[in-house]
């Protein structure tokens, strides 16, 4: 009888800790769409220098020419569109 309870219970700690195994590793592969933009240095580099030309005044023409990949373009492109939107949007409050 003790070493059926001992099985069971040995067969119940390994489910309970496969099963939160498993959840917790579901949990962290899930990533916001923010949390990427924030960690892509094309994109960063696209939101500070969108910024830079809407606050001097330049027109919304991105240079895509710093990035050699059309991945790192579309993103530094994406980044830039961002930040002169939100820096013209700040400057006419």
């Amino acid at each position: 009888m003790t070493r059926s309870f001992t099985y069971a219970a040995i067969l119940i700690a390994l489910s309970a800790s496969a099963t939160l195994a498993i959840s917790n590793h579901t949990q962290q592969a899930v990533v916001s769409v923010e949390e990427r933009f924030a960690a892509d240095g094309a994109f960063r580099d696209g939101l500070y220098l969108g910024a830079l030309a809407a606050a001097s005044g330049q027109p919304a023409s991105a240079p895509v020419g710093r990035w050699s990949t059309e991945q790192d373009r579309s993103m530094f492109v994406a980044g830039y569109r961002r930040g002169f939107d939100q820096s013209k949007t700040l400057g006419s409050r």
